[in-house]
């Protein structure tokens, strides 16, 4: 959050107190880029549980047209680059699972599935698939466990007032969308940005090309710090995401329940388990990113009338 508030186009709200201490939170009153209408910044912390409560305190509190979240990623894309902005137009929680037990397959019925409350339709993660023989090679021969784990959609409670159901009548949602108006906004930002390329901060780490903004079709969040090839790769496979994240899609599935226009623009920081460097990129990269998702949500949230 601190290259948001650092930067020119931020400036606090006149006729306003600074901010808001609530709940642990501090949100934080200014406007965009000259602009008259006020924004309220709030950092939602790590993981998913700390943003879906700030996205709900935010929503309760305050009167707000729409939501933009901004922030840094992992990279699961292979043509994507590190210092691409990423804008999704759905994002999955992929850390709600059923762990099979072991001995059961593919055929064999879930715990409670029959009871509506878990599925297979969204497919597993099996264990046995990654399993590395003494030789280095994987042996899928050899069992695990594990077992599996099978992706889960999340329980939804749409609010009436926002044309949901009565309360507690529970919905099931795995892809949440973002706003189809601000997607489209988001159009403009293709192209028309000059982002960052070069690290700085005392280091002479540049990346290969000009970094652009581009609108993509899936990303992910849990509260698991990806760093694993194998493991971005299966979510490429299995889910098609670009951006990989810890918080997101707990943003987006409290805005879906609460009838509230949302839209999240993430930089990508790594690719998630390693390209070429020996260690994670996001620790000369991150810093970058994050002024590049900055650049971007603040020429974005300038198209919102």
């Amino acid at each position: 959050m601190e290259p948001l508030l650092r930067s020119p186009s931020f400036s606090p709200a006149k006729g306003l107190p600074p901010y808001l201490d609530v709940a642990g939170r501090r949100f934080r009153f200014g406007t965009i880029g000259g602009q008259q209408k006020v924004v309220v910044v709030v950092m939602t912390g790590l993981g998913m549980l700390n943003s879906g409560v700030t996205t709900q305190l935010l929503l309760t509190l305050f009167d707000v047209k729409g939501v933009v979240h901004l922030g840094i990623a992992g990279n699961a894309d292979p043509d994507r680059q590190i210092g691409d902005v990423a804008v999704p137009r759905y994002w999955a929680h992929t850390g709600l699972w059923n762990w099979q037990r072991y001995g059961d397959g593919p055929d064999n019925e879930l715990a409670l599935e029959s009871s509506g409350d878990y599925t297979r339709r969204l497919g597993s993660l099996n264990f046995t698939d990654y399993i590395v023989g003494a030789d280095g090679r994987p042996d899928p021969a050899t069992g695990s466990l594990l077992n599996a784990v099978w992706y889960q959609p999340e329980e939804v409670f749409p609010a009436a007032e926002k044309g949901g159901g009565a309360p507690e009548a529970r919905g099931h949602a795995f892809w949440a969308p973002v706003d189809a108006r601000y997607y489209e906004l988001s159009r403009g930002l293709e192209g028309r940005l000059r982002l960052e390329r070069c690290a700085g901060n005392g280091t002479t780490a540049c990346l290969p090309r000009r970094p652009v903004v581009a609108r993509v079709e899936r990303g992910c969040s849990a509260s698991v710090f990806v760093d694993n090839a194998a493991y971005r790769e299966f979510l490429r496979a299995r889910f098609g995401v670009t951006a990989v994240d810890m918080e997101t899609a707990a943003v987006a599935l409290v805005a879906l329940q609460q009838g509230a226009p949302f839209i999240a623009v993430r930089a990508l920081s790594d690719l998630a388990g390693g390209g070429t460097a020996e260690s994670n990129e996001a620790g000369v990269f991150a810093p970058l990113a994050a002024r590049n998702a900055v650049a971007a949500a603040v020429e974005l949230i300038s198209l919102i009338d």
